[in-house]
């Protein structure tokens, strides 16, 4: 009858406006920071000191060490200290982008099927649905964690570029400031994000797990002083858990906004 169709309505699908853009590249910024690992193992096969260089043992810092020579008891020498002060601030920049690029209605249903991704209709349905099972107090509740997981991200990029912009070398509380944001933040802004998926996504018992694991390895570094056996086992397990986490963040974001724009396109 005129007037009357059976298509899905355009809101609530993904369409391609200026929404979806800045919601895909949000969702590629955080997996853009995998770059680390292949400048980590380029900048380890150029190592220069007296001893090669170990993951266990050896500070992450130590590889982007401006100079050659003994810092803290350590005989450190990069050669390829650019290359890996650069992967630390590209790691910063994707991570500030998604910061700044997803939105909070986005995150709190990036994972959850039969919800539209589009922000503004997921912020409608999402009240809609929970004003029948909850009472209206309870509403904010996943949007402050949103919130918060965009802040804690957004503070681990700064942190990651502070520590790529400043070596450990030159001697500034800058850089072990900036280390702190990124792990702190990064770690948080896991498991805070596991809490929002839960149910919705069995990726978030991993996110959850990874930011338990970076927390309590940073915990462990701040009681203990890092002064542990394998001290840059230590360490790393404060900064894997977060790139591979907000990595696999990113991509389920990324691959839910395809979903969604795809089903668009078929509608």
């Amino acid at each position: 009858m005129k007037g009357h169709s059976t298509a899905p309505a355009p809101a609530g699908s993904f369409l391609p406006n200026l929404r979806s853009v800045r919601a895909n590249i949000g969702g590629w910024a955080q997996l853009s920071v995998v770059q680390y690992f292949v400048a980590e193992a380029a900048v380890i096969q150029a190592w220069a000191g007296p001893e090669p260089y170990s993951r266990a043992t050896g500070y992450i810092s130590d590889l982007g060490a401006v100079s050659c020579g003994v810092y803290e008891d350590r005989a450190v020498c990069s050669p390829l200290h650019l290359l890996m002060n650069a992967s630390f601030v590209v790691q910063g920049l994707g991570l500030i982008l998604g910061a700044l690029f997803l939105t909070a209605g986005l995150l709190c249903v990036a994972a959850r099927p039969g919800v539209a991704a589009r922000p503004g209709v997921a912020a409608r349905r999402f009240r809609s649905v929970a004003a029948d099972s909850a009472p209206a107090r309870l509403l904010t509740v996943p949007w402050i964690l949103a919130v918060a997981i965009r802040i804690l991200t957004g503070a681990a990029g700064v942190g990651t570029v502070i520590v790529g912009l400043v070596p450990e070398d030159l001697d500034s509380p800058w850089h072990f400031a900036g280390a702190l944001m990124f792990f702190i933040g990064g770690g948080f802004a896991l498991l805070l994000l596991g809490i929002l998926w839960f149910r919705q996504t069995p990726v978030s018992w991993f996110l959850a797990l990874c930011g338990l694991v970076c927390i309590g390895a940073l915990i462990t570094g701040g009681v203990t002083g890092m002064e542990v056996p394998l001290p840059g086992l230590l360490e790393r397990l404060m900064g894997y858990p977060v790139t591979i986490g907000l990595a696999a963040a990113g991509l389920v974001i990324a691959q839910r906004v395809h979903t969604e724009r795809k089903a668009a396109r078929l509608g």
